[in-house]
């Protein structure tokens, strides 16, 4: 079946309406879909969020993250993306959340949350906005998933106006939508604006974490920062977790969650990560060692960082 067939099988069920944007969804024999975009074909990979819970870690969640492959080669999305023209992004995007969602509702667990990028800069009018989340109300209708399990990520720079942020994000919660602000510490992120945005989730630039994890003030800072906003009723995620000494810090920060390397690669969709249930957990540090480590980066072969090399217990 092509993409154009079966874009318009699901038309005419009444389940997805037409776009550019979700015109070359294919779906697989083992019930996953894949998408066609110029000479690209693109895939669905998913790293597990783990959460932090009385000394031992449990898969809270899962991020969506587009594998681009040309002539059958892996591209980087960075590349992938950049081909595409600025008229196209809007479309582009509604795809990539697409082959999310639905190989979401194929292979993962049915409790786990899942992440979603949106970048709010394409959404410079409300009527784009609310024709681009009906969709995405239809494909989770195909896809069997809870609209409450939905976090969709946005970013707080990219944005043209903060009134067209705001617009947007409110647009995402009456959809029943949760709400992540992404890179928070990249550029010019400002508290301020969270506090306007209330997200649920705050996730953490990965550079800049490890830089305030390298010294004592900057992990003093960090920790003060988790604290503000889970008073805030915000949680928090430390992205781009690569090696034992960071995952221990994090865990000392308070963070509420942690992603990275030391603990999951992505998987691309059929992945094995449905053997993540409810039950489902494993040690945390205290004894790092103990942590679990699938496919590790190759940093983590380096001896690791004892806590407190800089940093004051």
């Amino acid at each position: 079946m092509t993409g154009s067939q079966f874009d318009r099988q699901f038309a005419e069920r009444g389940t997805v309406s037409r776009s550019i944007g979700l015109a070359h969804i294919i779906r697989q024999d083992d019930g996953t879909s894949t998408g066609v975009w110029g000479i690209y074909t693109l895939q669905s990979a998913f790293q597990p969020i783990f959460a932090f819970n009385e000394g031992k870690l449990s898969v809270a969640a899962f991020e969506g993250l587009i594998r681009p492959f040309r002539d059958g080669e892996p591209q980087s999305p960075m590349s992938f993306f950049s081909t595409c023209p600025a008229a196209d992004r809007l479309h582009v995007e509604a795809l990539t959340r697409t082959l999310h969602l639905l190989n979401a509702g194929a292979c993962l667990p049915e409790e786990a949350s899942i992440f979603v990028n949106f970048d709010p800069s394409v959404f410079t009018e409300r009527t784009v906005a609310d024709n681009a989340l009906r969709e995405m109300r239809l494909v989770l209708h195909e896809a069997g998933i809870d609209p409450r399990r939905v976090v969709c990520e946005v970013t707080e720079q990219r944005s043209a106006s903060q009134e067209t942020l705001h617009s947007f994000v409110a647009a995402l919660r009456a959809n029943g939508f949760r709400i992540a602000v992404d890179d928070y510490g990249a550029d010019d992120s400002d508290i301020n604006r969270i506090k306007q945005l209330k997200p649920d989730i705050v996730k953490f630039d990965a550079f800049w974490i490890t830089q305030l994890m390298e010294s004592g003030a900057g992990f003093a800072l960090l920790t003060t920062m988790v604290k503000s906003f889970e008073q805030q009723g915000i949680r928090t995620v430390f992205e781009g977790i690569e090696e034992g000494w960071q995952l221990e810090l994090a865990e000392k920060s308070g963070a509420s969650m942690v992603q990275g390397f030391v603990l999951a690669r992505p998987e691309l969709a059929p992945t094995s990560f449905r053997v993540f249930g409810k039950s489902t957990q494993q040690a945390a540090p205290a004894a790092v060692e103990a942590a679990p480590v699938q496919s590790a980066s190759p940093h983590a072969t380096r001896p690791a960082k004892p806590f407190g090399r800089k940093v004051a217990p």
